[in-house]
């Protein structure tokens, strides 16, 4: 549409107004019209948007209107003097108002496309304009040989004449070439390049009627067809306002241009006006001063241009070296604490123990496990956990002194390493025991923490020592503090093979390897009794082992170790293959078959073999679905949650009965409750110690009873120590209870068919139905 109605001008400048004063002043006229009604439009969608969108169509807005002044200069002249000479005045130097706006206006778009190389915005803009005037000028300098000699002479007499002239058309070239660059060089969505095709199809219109005009200074003014473009020019720019995305509005990136065109392109005129010098003067023709002014402004911006590019070096090399740093360091440093991670420890000692080999110099190692952290993250929240655990690391830091490494292994692990410092290893200890048990003060909550640590030295005898091997000794020596009790700081004492700091995970990964029964491990049973009446109605299986070599192991101990180090499985399958042998011998003990309640782990849950290891053991020692129940004991968390759901439904559908234990700590709470299908539910002791504070606790247990009622679960109490407490849960409605009142584990051959009369809780009257 845009070229028919500038066809239709034309056409009528050519055909309808006679030639002479009257067709120039309709061409100045329908010139004023088109550059107005561009300015309009441009400024009008201007203001509709924001950001560089805005910036650029206000500025060829005012470049338009610059256009459309000149334009409107010429038709009073032409008016007031209809025989003026067609030759450019003094005043036509508005004209360059619309390249010099439309150069700003590309400048202020080109801010939001995509760019090859990301540096600084005024970079970017100052080496747009260095590549533009580099290229013109090598195109110019080609093209200067095919100009009419009658050019130079002209531009003898008038110089101002022919060089506001020439400027149009030179003006029109430079912005051509911007949009090309920026065409070429910035990749964005197909729809946002439109804008600069428009742009450069105007500035092309523009600069062949420049161009035609510069041919005819001496014989005449255009014709209406010749002066077209000075038409299509305006209308294109207007268009290009308002069109959609917007010069600075890019969509979805198409392919980028290869990065090398980015750094090529600039040089490929200039290369090729050097090829064409070149052969002009090999075969003996001269250089005119403008071909050499040309060429050393050619130079100059060429250096200009390898300084930028020099400069863009430098800084993706810096940048190279700082990412290189930053992620050398995320490598080897924890990203919470800040401290050394596992593989930088790691590597530290393995150098230290090459210097303790080869050099003599002294090393120790302390291994620190915080004591029972997990109640800090069920207390407080992951979130200031995280805090916590920050807050110990530069307490650590700062307690292992100058010159020690301290790392962050995992979770709630820490290590340190001293070098040329063994005499300070166990004063070492002992400082960051005590810096530990001072409280944490974090947003007006006060945190205490323990730990427990390990320390190990080299022995003399130990040359061949690895750093593996000297971190299980010191968390084997840690695992003794935590079998003492915690809090405390154990040197390793045993040898290379074994004794009381014995290497615990790879004793248990030992002892789980082959006949669990062989190397120590063993079930005991606690009774479960009806309160009402003291009768003993179920029996729960619990893993023991007592270790050749480390000698009895803290169940809390061993289980830990077992999770850390994925065996926890085999321990819940070899109490749940043991409890199903043992179903005869219990039936004997009590005189009828009786429940057993076997603990497995709730990550279990949500993985495979579970089921499998069930059917197995029922199958293979010939009990009954219903007489099993499987305890899930959730010190972790539930990894997938929609399979730990059908996992305990399919149990269910066998017969098995599903039970959610320590309720009310760690992660077992009424998410779970309502999430999981589960038949029976063992309250945790710190909801059933109702005698030592029954309002607050009996208030809770009261209303966990209630719950369960509704949903027609059964509830167990744990943790019932004295007939006090077991009268209190019995008046508010808990049927069923466990504890040391009722009788301590113990193997299947030392229980007793009933429990002392001692322990029976003496109940009312109407309790006693």
């Amino acid at each position: 549409m845009t070229l028919a109605l500038v066809a239709a001008v034309t056409a009528i400048g050519t055909y309808a107004v006679p030639a002479g004063a009257g067709q120039r002043l309709f061409a100045d006229a329908a010139q004023f019209a088109a550059g107005a009604t561009a300015a309009l439009i441009c400024l009008a969608t201007g203001r509709e948007r924001t950001g560089p969108r805005r910036r650029w169509r206000l500025l060829i807005g005012t470049g338009l209107a610059g256009f459309a002044a000149v334009r409107l200069w010429w038709i009073v002249a032409d008016i007031l003097d209809p025989a003026r000479p067609v030759a450019g005045r003094l005043g036509d130097v508005g004209f360059l108002v619309l390249p010099v706006f439309a150069a700003l206006a590309l400048i202020a778009g080109s801010m939001a496309l995509p760019r090859p190389v990301q540096a600084s915005l005024r970079r970017d803009r100052v080496v747009l304009v260095i590549d533009s005037v580099l290229i013109t000028g090598s195109l110019l300098a080609l093209a200067w040989s095919a100009l009419p000699g009658r050019l130079f002479d002209e531009g003898g007499e008038k110089p101002w004449v022919v060089g506001f002239a020439a400027a149009y058309p030179v003006a029109d070239l430079l912005i051509a070439v911007m949009v090309l660059l920026l065409l070429a060089t910035r990749p964005a969505s197909r729809a946002a390049r439109v804008p600069l095709r428009l742009t450069a199809l105007a500035m092309l219109a523009l600069g062949v009627s420049d161009t035609l005009r510069l041919l005819h200074l001496s014989s005449g003014g255009l014709t209406p067809v010749e002066s077209a473009g000075y038409l299509l020019g305006p209308a294109l720019l207007g268009l290009a306002a308002i069109s959609n995305p917007g010069l600075g509005d890019p969509r979805i990136a198409e392919r980028a241009e290869a990065d090398w065109l980015h750094l090529l392109l600039p040089y490929v005129p200039v290369v090729a006006t050097g090829v064409v010098i070149a052969v002009r003067t090999g075969a003996g023709g001269q250089l005119t001063s403008y071909e050499a002014y040309l060429g050393w402004l050619g130079l100059g911006l060429v250096v200009a241009r390898q300084m930028f590019t020099i400069v863009d070096n430098t800084v993706l090399l810096a940048r190279v070296s700082e990412g290189q740093q930053r992620l050398h360091h995320q490598a080897y440093h924890d990203p919470l604490t800040g401290l050394a991670n596992r593989a930088l420890f790691r590597e530290r000692l393995v150098l230290a123990l090459d210097a303790y080999r080869h050099r003599g110099v002294p090393v120790a190692l302390l291994f620190a496990d915080l004591d029972d952290f997990k109640l800090i993250n069920d207390s407080f929240g992951h979130a200031m956990g995280d805090r916590v655990l920050r807050a110990i690391g530069d307490r650590l830091v700062a307690a292992a002194g100058p010159g020690a490494l301290v790392a962050r292994l995992g979770g709630d692990e820490f290590a340190v390493l001293l070098e040329h410092r063994t005499a300070d290893a166990e004063p070492a200890g002992n400082r960051i025991l005590a810096a530990l048990r001072e409280p944490f003060v974090i947003d007006d909550h006060t945190v205490g923490v323990s730990a427990s640590l390990g320390l190990v030295l080299p022995e003399p005898g130990d040359a061949d020592l690895s750093a593996d091997a000297l971190l299980r000794r010191a968390d084997a020596a840690m695992y003794v503090s935590k079998r003492r009790g915690k809090n405390a700081l154990v040197r390793y004492a045993g040898g290379a093979d074994g004794g009381p700091n014995a290497d615990l995970p790879h004793l248990l990964a030992r002892a789980l390897s082959g006949a669990p029964a062989a190397a120590g491990f063993e079930v005991y049973y606690q009774p479960i009794v009806r309160l009402t009446d003291g009768a003993i109605v179920a029996v729960e299986a619990l893993a023991r082992w007592t270790d050749p070599v480390a000698g009895p192991v803290d169940p809390d101990v061993f289980v830990t170790v077992a999770e850390r180090t994925g065996l926890v499985a085999a321990i819940d399958d070899f109490v749940l293959d043991r409890a199903c042998a043992d179903a005869s011998a219990l039936a004997n003990t009590y005189g009828r078959p009786i429940d057993m309640h076997v603990n497995v782990s709730a990550a279990r849950l949500g993985q495979h073999g579970l089921e499998e290891a069930v059917a197995q053991a029922l199958e293979r020692h010939n009990v009954r679905p219903s007489r099993l129940v499987v305890e899930i004991t959730e010190t972790r968390r539930i990894p997938d949650m929609p399979r730990a759901i059908e996992v305990a439904e399919r149990l269910r559908r066998r017969g098995v009965r599903v039970a959610l234990d320590d309720f009310g700590s760690g992660y077992n709470a009424l998410a779970q409750l309502h999430s999981l299908p589960v038949d029976i539910v063992k309250l945790d002791s710190t909801l059933t110690d109702v005698d030592v504070s029954p309002e607050r606790a009996g208030a809770l247990c009261r209303s966990v009873l209630a719950i369960c009622a509704e949903l027609g679960i059964a509830v167990v109490a744990e943790g019932i120590e004295t007939p006090a407490r077991a009268r209190a849960l019995a008046a508010l409605g808990c049927h069923l209870g466990q504890g040391y009142l009722f009788g301590q584990p113990g193997p299947v051959h030392r229980l007793a068919a009933t429990i002392p009369a001692q322990s029976a809780p003496h109940h009312p009257s109407h309790l006693a139905s």
